[in-house]
């Protein structure tokens, strides 16, 4: 991209004080950079992995010309994806030394904490969501906390104080609510448009100016490595230490973060995180709302792209199985050319997909079901909430006026080295009555299709049987007037 102009420095808001870094690795975590750096030791390292939330601080991100608060997990945020934002820590909460914060002070009148390592996590946790839903339902404090673990306490006394914290003051008085547009102001200002370059020759971090500068420097320097939520490659830094330098940066890019319907197709930038996907997804497509409140935890949804979901190629990706049964294509970008392809194409071995030196994966377009169709997803892992998938299954059913099945597409995730259509399974059913007889029928099929390995989340023998009884759930909800199969404690009660 020629005569593009390059800046070669990160701003953003720390707390109350604007931070200008010239000198950032690629690899350096957001908490570290707090804890080592700045001395700002109440975030907590757990995990290093994303799944404790010992480590949740906010990140305020302009959306339009607004400003969200989302939490995060510092341990798999690296610092080159903060520019022109704003980092909130527990510290940051008492800055009226007279008093705790509503938050604190709910959590210690209800006793919301015992060793107190995981607390800071959780009242950030709390604080973002008291500042989006100040009078939430045990179901929104759940959902906000899905993402922080405690081993002492017991959550309900966390719960009691998330349910409480409106009665220590208002959300609408707190600093985040009136200082927002002067925060806006400063932010704005440090969005200059323009590349950011740190560092020299591989050991680099790159934030594009834009999606075509993206394409510039992906065509310039294919073996980059691209971030967009990092809750995979945070991973490969944390636990694998891998190098992936040089790191190029797309969180914040515009012209990736567009998430639109057009003609019953969804189309999802490749910068859009499952958080700004969910509402539209939820209203659209009910399975895959269900199906994001079970990715990771409320800090992961916030960060995670499901672009990145796809483009990483991993077998137990949550996303591909949905899209692929709904018929999803792809559009993938090198330089100026685009090209678009059915998303199961893309997926061509373990580790493998079609993706030449230089593409990246700019958008996935999904399309609707019609309301005479039937379309379910379903996730099998070992916890509920916050899990990695053992196998998951997604079915997508047209029925003819005679109750034959007229199309089917079924497709599973952890049952191979991609995510793969079930062709055998779908053939066994085609054109035949849509009974209880012709769906076992069909099961011996799935033989044919998988061959699943067995690892620490899942023998083979339990994904095989499992993913049968998966095709067994979806025929049992597709029976007018069937009992439903799974019932949450909160419409239960």
């Amino acid at each position: 991209m020629a005569g593009v102009k390059i800046r070669d420095e990160i701003r953003f808001i720390l707390n109350d004080r604007d931070v200008s870094l010239k000198d950032v690795a690629p690899d350096l975590t957001l908490l570290d950079w707090l804890r080592l750096s700045k001395s700002l030791v109440g975030t907590k390292e757990g995990c290093a992995e994303g799944d404790c939330g010992a480590c949740t601080v906010l990140v305020g991100k302009r959306v339009g010309s607004g400003l969200v608060y989302e939490s995060v997990n510092a341990c798999i945020r690296f610092v080159g994806s903060l520019d022109a934002c704003h980092v909130v820590t527990v510290e940051h909460l008492a800055a009226d030394a007279a008093r705790l914060h509503p938050v604190q002070q709910a959590m210690v009148d209800f006793h919301g904490s015992q060793c107190g390592f995981c607390t800071p996590g959780f009242v950030m946790s709390l604080y973002g969501l008291w500042m989006e839903t100040p009078q939430p339902s045990d179901l929104d404090i759940e959902k906000a906390l899905q993402g922080n673990l405690c081993r002492c306490t017991g959550y309900e006394a966390i719960m009691r104080a998330g349910r409480a914290i409106s009665s220590y003051g208002k959300a609408a008085n707190d600093p985040l609510a009136k200082e927002r547009a002067a925060i806006i102001v400063r932010l704005s200002a440090m969005d200059d448009g323009t590349r950011v370059e740190i560092g020299e020759g591989k050991h680099r971090l790159i934030i594009p100016a834009d999606v075509d500068d993206l394409a510039a420097i992906l065509e310039a320097e294919p073996k980059s490595t691209v971030v967009a939520g990092s809750t995979d490659v945070g991973l490969w830094v944390t636990k694998m230490m891998r190098d992936i330098s040089p790191a190029v940066f797309i969180g914040n890019v515009e012209g990736l973060r567009s998430i639109s319907e057009r003609d019953g197709v969804i189309s999802i930038g490749a910068g859009v995180t499952y958080t700004e996907a969910f509402e539209l997804l939820a209203a659209r497509i009910r399975a895959l709302g269900t199906l994001i409140d079970r990715i990771g935890g409320q800090q992961v949804r916030n960060m995670g792209t499901i672009g990145g979901n796809i483009a990483n190629g991993s077998p137990i990706g949550d996303t591909p199985p949905p899209l692929i049964a709904l018929g999803a294509r792809l559009t993938l970008r090198k330089g100026r050319e685009r090209r678009t392809i059915p998303l199961e194409d893309f997926f061509i071995a373990y580790g493998k997909q079609d993706r030449q030196p230089g593409e990246f994966v700019e958008a996935v377009h999904v399309p609707v079901p019609a309301k005479d169709e039937f379309f379910a997803a379903y996730k099998i892992s070992k916890r509920r909430d916050e899990d990695i998938t053992a196998a998951l299954g997604a079915f997508h059913m047209k029925l003819a006026p005679d109750n034959t099945v007229a199309a089917i597409r079924i497709a599973y995730g952890g049952m191979a080295a991609t995510p793969k259509r079930a062709k055998a399974v779908e053939a066994a059913l085609a054109g035949k009555p849509w009974t209880e007889a012709t769906v076992e029928a069909a099961l011996e099929a799935y033989s044919r299709d998988f061959a699943p390995l067995s690892d620490m989340r899942a023998t083979a023998e339990y994904r095989m049987l499992a993913s049968k009884n998966l095709l067994r759930r979806f025929f049992a909800e597709t029976q007018a007037g069937g009992a439903p199969t799974q019932v949450s404690r909160h419409r239960a009660a």
